[in-house]
């Protein structure tokens, strides 16, 4: 999952390893180093430890100057993404139901959903008698649906990563997708670089502790998720083109 630093605000964030300063214009700003120091005139920051030199435009330490660093500005914090519905992939490898539900298989040799899990015997009596788990006729028609690819890295409701990526923001406050599992977003939201390593803008590259380099990364556009789909509640949905109904278990199920 994508990482950020929230702004006190509540609203705002930066991106990880940074830190949220006041701007001269009141909104958030992003210091591009973690537990940075942010200076009084509200436009330059300073690394960890190290004292602003606004007079000097330097910052301070005992371990040696540097010059003062500049925020970039903060994004608005996206809402949180409601959970994935997951289906159940039936035998014929082409159809699915919903979570919760079971495929059951019609007289006519197709997939249907049944209501309830682990159903035996398809739509006819149980084995040994007993009231019918379902009668044929009464499953909905499976869904056909392509798979998705395992795992997708979710950066939102709509804009998702393949397996293996991690969610970054670009300049444009969009999602974009670096090529590395939990890798590290640069602070010019273009590159980025791998879990260990930090941004080094001047060198055009990412930085490890010891002084080892290697080339940093840009991010890709990421795959928009699928539209259309009716939502019943937060965790549920059906196909465009069907509705919503309400089961006797008290569970959704989709109705042509």
């Amino acid at each position: 999952a994508p990482r950020a630093v929230p702004c006190p605000d509540g609203q705002s964030e930066c991106p990880d390893n940074a830190t949220c300063c006041v701007t001269a214009s009141g909104a958030w700003g992003c210091c591009p180093m973690p537990q940075a120091s942010c200076c009084a005139d509200k436009v330059h920051c300073c690394p960890h430890a190290t004292v602003c030199d606004l007079a000097h435009g330097r910052c301070l330490s005992p371990a040696g100057d540097v010059p003062l660093g500049t925020p970039f500005p903060a994004w608005k914090r996206q809402p949180p993404a409601p959970v994935a519905l997951h289906h159940v992939l039936c035998p014929d490898g082409r159809s699915a139901c919903p979570d919760g539900a079971t495929c059951c298989q019609l007289p006519s040799a197709r997939y249907g959903c049944c209501p309830l899990q682990n159903v035996r015997g398809g739509p006819f009596p149980p084995p040994g008698g007993g009231r019918p788990l379902s009668r044929p006729g009464e499953g909905t028609p499976a869904l056909t649906v392509p798979l998705s690819p395992a795992r997708d890295v979710k950066c939102d409701e709509e804009t998702s990563c393949p397996d293996g990526s991690t969610c970054c923001r670009l300049s444009s406050g969009a999602w974009g997708c670096c090529p590395l599992e939990e890798a590290v977003c640069c602070p010019d939201h273009v590159h980025c670089c791998p879990q260990g390593y930090t941004c080094d803008p001047e060198g055009s590259s990412c930085l490890q502790e010891g002084g080892h380099r290697r080339p940093w990364l840009q991010k890709t556009p990421p795959a928009l998720a699928r539209g259309g789909d009716v939502k019943c509640d937060e965790e549920t949905s059906c196909p465009d083109g069907s509705t919503c109904c309400r089961l006797s278990l008290g569970t959704w199920g989709c109705c042509p």
